[in-house]
């Protein structure tokens, strides 16, 4: 019984800190369009283009002269 209650604290604090690695970015294209990212896009691929998952899951692909700014969301 004692186990339980040790670790389940244990257990919120992992999961805690690995929500905290996650950085919610926008990309905002040349064209004013802007997407709202789960993480930190790829940097540029050799083909010249980032890669990265929106927050609904589908993953996009543009080029990176298209790219206006990769900023954190506040």
């Amino acid at each position: 019984m004692n186990m339980k209650f040790v670790g389940l604290p244990l257990v919120a604090v992992a999961f805690m800190a690995l929500a905290g690695c996650a950085s919610p970015t926008v990309v905002t294209l040349q064209n004013g369009t802007q997407y709202l990212t789960k993480d930190t896009p790829n940097t540029r691929t050799v083909d010249g283009f980032y890669e990265f998952e929106d927050i609904s899951g589908r993953q996009v692909r543009v080029r990176a002269d298209d790219v206006a700014t990769i900023r954190k969301e506040d």
